[in-house]
């Protein structure tokens, strides 16, 4: 069965979620990944120029969420240039070659203010709802609580491996200063967006919400009573443990405050489906003028044959 098509707004609120390959524990936190990933983070988002947004992220040991905004298909170009910067350096940093992530990323519309507060509600709720850690502070994977809760700037290092491949001289590659030496290091800087229906707030208003929300997630996980495995145990497990169990379930269509916002969604996206089949047809009848929905892909067609559509 093929995947899904996707269906980019003109503009909007996606929430996104990319799982490492068999749910291998490859982002593990530890200061060198937090470092690397933070720096490939704001890189991706200077790379957009201003066509993505991010309003909150949290890094797991095996998967990772962003709350994004982002206009028409730029969506796809940032997850390409993110997760194949995460795949290479910190699949160096982990010593794991091959396929990094294990399918293709998800981008669920967010529709409206209440739901994309719950969307950040449960970014928070990371570490704390597993029982891997007592409060949300308190997880040592990169997230982004600090910037909610102080400054919305926040310098990383990108380390620029073009660089160090270009300066390379007659001597072998090797041995020259390591992948991650200063040498190559170049100073980024990560902005969080805050959330449209905040906007009208100051400083001090956002960050009782934030803890508002804190107060609410940390409440839910005593109530369950499981027990904490701590972070020092999460920094200390290998990055190559395989999961006994993955939790799965149903990829929802989007994310809305109200049945008759998702019902109205669900109307678009099967008329967008539609359209794009209809110019699916003439295009591999080699109509190529068929046109496409808006921030589509058409199928990719190499000649004498039909491939699969991207």
């Amino acid at each position: 069965m093929g995947w899904p098509l996707r269906m980019f707004q003109e503009e909007g609120f996606y929430f996104v979620t990319s799982r490492c390959f068999q749910g291998r524990l490859l982002l593990r936190p530890c200061q060198e990944v937090n470092e690397v990933v933070g720096g490939v983070l704001a890189k991706a988002v200077q790379h957009s120029a201003g066509s993505v947004r991010l309003h909150a992220f949290t890094f797991a040991s095996n998967h990772f969420h962003l709350l994004v905004w982002a206009r028409g298909a730029s969506l796809a170009s940032f997850m390409q240039y993110l997760r194949a910067n995460l795949s290479r350096k910190v699949g160096r940093l982990v010593d794991w070659s091959g396929g990094f992530w294990e399918r293709r990323y998800s981008a669920e519309p967010v529709l409206d203010d209440t739901a994309l507060v719950g969307r950040l509600s449960y970014v928070l709720a990371h570490g704390v709802k597993e029982g891997l850690v007592e409060s949300s502070a308190e997880w040592p994977g990169l997230t982004c609580l600090p910037q909610l809760l102080g400054p919305a700037r926040r310098l990383f290092r990108w380390f620029n491996w073009t660089k160090r491949w270009n300066g390379r001289t007659s001597e072998d590659l090797a041995a020259q200063p390591g992948p991650f030496a200063e040498e190559w290091a170049e100073p980024v800087e990560l902005e969080l967006a805050p959330l449209p229906c905040w906007q009208g707030l100051d400083e001090e208003d956002k960050q009782r919400a934030v803890r508002a929300l804190l107060s609410e997630v940390q409440a839910k996980a005593r109530a369950r009573g499981k027990p904490v495995l701590g972070a020092r145990t999460v920094q200390e497990q290998h990055p190559h443990t395989r999961p006994e169990h993955l939790k799965r379930s149903p990829r929802p269509l989007g994310h809305a405050s109200t049945p008759q916002v998702l019902l109205a969604l669900r109307e678009q996206y099967r008329a967008f489906v539609s359209a794009f089949r209809q110019a699916a047809a003439r295009w591999w009848r080699g109509d190529f003028s068929a046109p496409f929905p808006p921030f589509s892909f058409p199928p990719r067609v190499v000649p004498g044959h039909l491939t699969r559509v991207l």
